[in-house]
């Protein structure tokens, strides 16, 4: 047993399980997880050691020396166990990317669940191959999604809680330009979930990074960093201005191209909606893909605010915007991160996934290398003592996709025998004297139409529906500690009826159980990644 494979068993002898869950996602992303559709729409994945060495061979020709990490550099700032993984690839090996826009003290578990099969990817595929392959984390500090980077979930003693940025809230202003500013409220919530934990390091590194001079997009750099550089896992600010320099050409090439991209973007999206799949992002008639960044007054402040360049006036902007101005879209950055890294795959999300089905005619259109993306691992952290209750309260799993199926069955549970009893013989007899009326009432001698003893049905099935749910209502106040502990079960297991890494901050699990849990995370996305690797 490997020193990570007793790790593994140690996590689970205190108490916590990690697990290979399904990637999920829309019916076009399943289906290109699987390949019923869209074999013509992603970049063929190879398969097996051999054919993934000839693409990462194929990659790095593209690349010549070191000159594509001395310009990104600053953005990367290395150190550690990263830092020097990072040199062994970069003179003549290849990056694995994933990535994800800032998330409030790092955002969901996915997150790590996407740096973590990364990194298992990088792995296996050095194994495999013999070429040097580092792992590299996209953190997408330039996106201007406040809403989705100033909350985050947590599991507690009462159940799911959110935690949420003062604000207020920005329009259009990149997260690495974005003030923390009050975050009592947000600790608040987290100290909630945390409650005594016994490994306080972990708390200490959100502490640093999250102050209230810091940045949004920044204090989620410097948690991850502090996170992930010593497994190996390098972090890009892509905010930073070398990214923005490096990138400089290409968007102005997209500029100039801004009406062949979106005459080829049409084309693919009216290929998946011929297939009857919904495209993952919609296209905007005479918007191109680029951004730019201007100043503005935004709530009485001056601020750097994008927008999307018109095609119509685009090559005008190519040619007078000012450098380190412009910035992708979510479909042209897949191409613009291509260009200027030696990527021999991205491990995508289900969403990505599917707008990776569009990314493909936009790096034909403007001459650039189309990239090579494959679903990331997906994976959820339970603790026994969850399960235990789950077990407890007899809850199943399907129970939990519903939002309210498991509390209305344990509430029935829980209604006295001779209430529920009585309440079942009172709608069996109602029902069979109902019928019984119906009977009756049926020939053209009726008093009544047929419709409207059908509206009684209707209406005293709707009442006594509502007495009952009344009844289920009084039972969950009077069994306050039970619903309690169902809500507890709910917000670890299915969060707001989503699969938990989806969902939940993982900050509180590894302040329970260390940072050990990473490595962890890793050896568990092993076997996936192999998989996609194509070797047994």
């Amino acid at each position: 047993m490997s020193d990570v494979e007793a790790l593994v068993e140690t996590l689970k002898q205190e108490g916590l399980q990690i697990r290979t869950v399904p990637l999920g996602g829309s019916a076009l992303s399943r289906a290109l997880q699987t390949g019923l559709a869209g074999r013509d729409w992603l970049t063929p994945r190879p398969v097996g050691a051999a054919a993934w060495r000839a693409h990462a061979e194929r990659v790095r020709a593209g690349f010549a020396g070191d000159a594509w990490y001395q310009s990104l550099a600053p953005a990367i700032s290395a150190t550690g166990a990263a830092a020097v993984r990072l040199q062994r690839a970069i003179a003549s090996g290849v990056v694995v990317t994933t990535g994800q826009q800032p998330g409030l003290f790092g955002g969901p578990t996915y997150t790590f669940s996407k740096a973590l099969g990364a990194l298992a990817f990088a792995d296996a595929l050095e194994a495999a191959s013999g070429i040097p392959v580092a792992p590299i984390f996209w953190a997408a500090s330039d996106d201007a999604d406040w809403m989705e980077a100033a909350v985050t979930h947590v599991a507690t003693a009462r159940g799911l809680l959110t935690a949420q940025l003062a604000g207020p809230a920005t329009d259009g202003v990149a997260m690495a330009e974005v003030p923390l500013g009050d975050l009592s409220e947000a600790r608040a919530v987290l100290d909630q979930a945390l409650g005594s934990v016994p490994h306080r390091s972990i708390v200490d590194l959100v502490d640093s990074a999250y102050v209230p001079h810091a940045t949004v997009g920044g204090a989620y750099v410097q948690l991850l960093r502090a996170l992930l550089e010593p497994l190996g896992i390098a972090v890009l600010d892509a905010s930073h201005a070398a990214v923005r320099e490096a990138a400089d050409p290409h968007l102005r090439r997209a500029l100039k191209q801004s009406a062949a991209a979106h005459e080829a973007l049409v084309a693919r999206v009216q290929a998946i909606e011929a297939a009857g799949h919904a495209p993952q992002v919609d296209v905007v008639d005479g918007l191109s893909l680029v951004f730019h960044t201007q100043t503005a007054s935004v709530d009485g402040q001056v601020r750097r605010v994008r927008e999307r360049v018109p095609i119509a006036d685009a090559a005008q902007v190519a040619r007078e915007a000012t450098a380190g101005s412009l910035g992708a879209n979510v479909l042209l950055r897949p191409v613009i991160e291509r260009a200027i890294l030696p990527t021999v795959c991205y491990m995508a999300g289900p969403g990505e996934l599917a707008y990776f089905a569009q990314v493909g005619p936009i790096a034909t259109a403007l001459g650039l290398a189309e990239p090579v993306v494959a679903p990331r691992w997906a994976g959820a952290l339970v603790e026994d003592q969850v399960l235990r209750l789950q077990e407890h309260l007899c809850i199943s799993d399907e129970d939990l996709m519903d939002p309210h199926a498991a509390e209305q069955m344990v509430a029935r549970g829980r209604v006295d025998a001779e209430v529920a009893d009585t309440l079942e013989r009172l709608r069996i007899t109602m029902d069979a004297q109902l019928r019984t009326l119906q009977d009756a009432m049926r020939g053209d001698s009726a008093p009544v139409a047929d419709q409207v003893v059908e509206g009684l049905s209707r209406d005293l099935t709707h009442r006594l529906d509502r007495f009952e749910r009344r009844v289920l209502a009084g039972v969950k106040r009077r069994e306050s500690e039970v619903m309690r502990e169902v809500a507890v079960v709910r917000a670890a297991l299915r969060p707001a009826g989503q699969p938990s890494e989806r969902v939940l901050n993982l900050i509180p699990i590894l302040a329970r159980y260390g940072v050990r849990v990473l490595p962890a995370m890793r050896e568990a996305a092993a076997p996936h990644a192999a998989e996609l690797l194509g070797i047994t």
